[in-house]
């Protein structure tokens, strides 16, 4: 089972030529990290697609940076049971 941690959010910059990213500090310190090939520390992030594509379109003004985290079935039922 998965879940979907809000880390930040994504809007056009006021001048409209790029992609601002506003990342949450301390969800960013408290997200899931992962060691590359490289050796390098890594915390993997998404956003959708088709939420960025209407960004870029101005059909949106803003949209979510998450992490998608594996839970374990246990974890899973403590968190539906508290929300």
């Amino acid at each position: 089972m998965n879940r979907a941690d809000l880390i930040g959010y994504v809007r056009k910059s006021a001048t409209g030529n790029a992609l601002k990213l506003n990342i949450n500090r301390g969800a960013f310190s408290r997200a899931e990290t992962y060691t590359g090939r490289d050796g390098e520390e890594y915390v993997g992030l998404i956003v959708s697609l088709d939420k960025v594509k209407m960004l870029i379109g101005d059909q949106k003004e803003v949209t979510s940076i998450c992490q998608i985290v594996d839970i374990d079935e246990d974890q899973a039922t403590i968190e539906e049971a508290t929300t």
